[in-house]
């Protein structure tokens, strides 16, 4: 039985980096599409001095090997030689049992680079089907000080596993969400639908600060993102979008069901995990509990919570733990809100959503709570026993820094009564300034020393996508850089 030919891994290697015969471009399909807003955020990860790997993590889809490309133009761009820049496909049945440095060894043989004394930088797609990748990648980063490492895979869950159970020190994680509203309004040239951001963007209510050219004609368009603007190649494509389920459904959620989280994690009854998803699914933005579930279901508290645990590292749900009127975690946390990572999921596992059917309230508030998906700031809500607030977001001092109530209605402008809840939250916890959604309604007034600010559901979702991409930059990612400088430090 013949082995695979050295001739033929250095032909794919060659085939997949076209750059090096071109000597300044990527694919040509690739440099058609718009990038996604995160790629400068990612780019500051990759071309950083401090030794590490860069795992880029996110659900099926939302343009991860896109997003390498466009950086590796980027690379390209800035004046990297072209043979600086690798490429693998790490799927290939021609690099099937090989290992990450027997592929750094055809690499510098079919380009004719030595990375033992250059900088290289070297992206490995999909390498989760590297046997104990996390094992080698670390090896490579602890021995080729020249060589930078760039990770991704479509088994989210699988690669976040493992980057932090042994890459801890060595890796670091980049999370690509699927679209915000910012991002798909602009990849759809339609982002003049705002004006804004007018004279910066306040400290607490970021929102405020855009206003719908045509409040109408944003909320059509934020309905179409609901049902169907999750995924890069969904909003373009008008057949996808009549078809939701044969895309979203079968490609992406029924691939982590029946295909990525069973490998994992040995899940033998996948059926169960299944109806646990959809019932999640059909129940996103609404207090459930462990107890409720097991009921229902007839599984145990145990097995669901593992359940749910895979389908959060899956990045198919966010976990949102709630607080009492003033603000303090439960020391038995029995319930809980799960959301839909982003809302078209619904959409795909259901049908369509309509502006004025009942389940529209909890679609927009899932919306709005995956704009907060790459947040590293975990976001709360507060429920006791004759009131609720939508979200809330704790400071280091586990104290309030600002509460959001998500409407889709503009009757709550005229009617404080029916915000009573929201009201004795403020008051227990000395908020003096408070953000509510509406459907089309923009107001602010001043009522006791508060400042009450109402803003379209719409508006919100676009000002927290557009504040948390620019922001991302200059003050989270710094402040990661600082932390993981210090710690290259004690490790030297």
């Amino acid at each position: 039985m013949q082995s695979i030919a050295s001739e033929d891994i250095i032909r794919r290697i060659r085939a997949e980096n076209p750059w090096w015969a071109s000597g300044h471009s990527v694919y040509e399909t690739v440099q058609a599409m718009t990038p996604r807003a995160y790629l400068d955020s990612f780019m500051h990860l990759v071309e950083r001095p401090v030794r590490r790997a860069v795992i880029l993590l996110g659900p099926r889809r939302v343009g991860k090997t896109v997003m390498i490309h466009h950086g590796i133009q980027s690379l390209l761009t800035s004046g990297v030689k072209p043979e600086a820049i690798c490429y693998v496909s790490v799927d290939s049945p021609v690099y099937n049992g090989l290992r990450i440095e027997q592929l750094l060894e055809y690499y510098g043989q079919a380009v004719g680079i030595d990375y033992h004394t250059e900088p290289v930088y070297i992206f490995f797609d999909e390498i989760q089907y590297l046997r104990k990748w996390e094992v080698q990648l670390k090896s490579i980063v602890d021995n080729f000080d020249k060589v930078r490492c760039i990770a991704s895979g479509s088994a989210a869950a699988a690669l976040r596993l493992k980057s932090q159970e042994s890459g801890a020190g060595r890796f670091t994680d980049f999370l690509l969400p699927p679209l915000t509203f910012f991002e798909y309004l602009n990849l759809l040239g339609k982002g003049d639908m705002l004006d804004g951001p007018m004279g910066g963007i306040p400290r607490k209510t970021g929102p405020a600060s855009f206003v719908a050219v045509d409040i109408n004609r944003l909320n059509d368009e934020f309905l179409r993102y609901l049902n169907f603007g999750g995924y890069p190649e969904v909003i373009f494509s008008p057949e996808i979008q009549a078809d939701p389920v044969r895309f979203i459904k079968s490609d992406i959620i029924d691939k982590v069901l029946l295909r990525d989280l069973p490998s994992l994690y040995g899940i033998e009854d996948v059926q169960e995990l299944n109806y646990l998803f959809t019932t999640l699914a059909y129940n996103s933005g609404n207090e459930i509990s462990l107890g409720e579930l097991s009921q229902n279901s007839g599984v145990a508290k145990n097995t669901i919570k593992r359940y749910i645990d895979y389908l959060e590292a899956a990045f198919l749900i966010r976990i949102v733990h709630r607080i009492d009127h003033n603000a303090k975690r439960f020391q038995r946390a029995t319930h809980f809100k799960v959301y839909l990572t982003n809302p078209s999921m619904r959409a795909a596992l259901f049908s369509p959503i309509g502006p004025n059917d009942k389940e529209i309230g909890r679609l927009v508030e899932t919306a709005l709570f995956a704009q907060w998906f790459h947040s590293p700031d975990p976001l709360y809500y507060a429920r006791w026993g004759d009131g609720e607030v939508d979200m809330v977001k704790l400071r280091a001092d586990q104290k309030p820094a600002w509460a959001v109530e998500m409407k889709w209605s503009d009757r709550v402008v005229d009617r404080r009564s029916e915000l009573v809840g929201l009201t004795n939250f403020l008051n227990a916890n000395k908020l003096d300034d408070v953000l509510v959604t509406t459907r089309t309604e923009t107001a602010s007034d001043v009522v006791d020393g508060r400042k009450w600010r109402f803003v379209p559901a719409s508006v919100y979702c676009y000002a927290v996508g557009h504040n948390l991409i620019h922001g991302l930059r200059s003050q989270t990612l710094a402040q990661q850089l600082e932390f993981e400088t210090a710690a290259e430090s004690g490790l030297h």
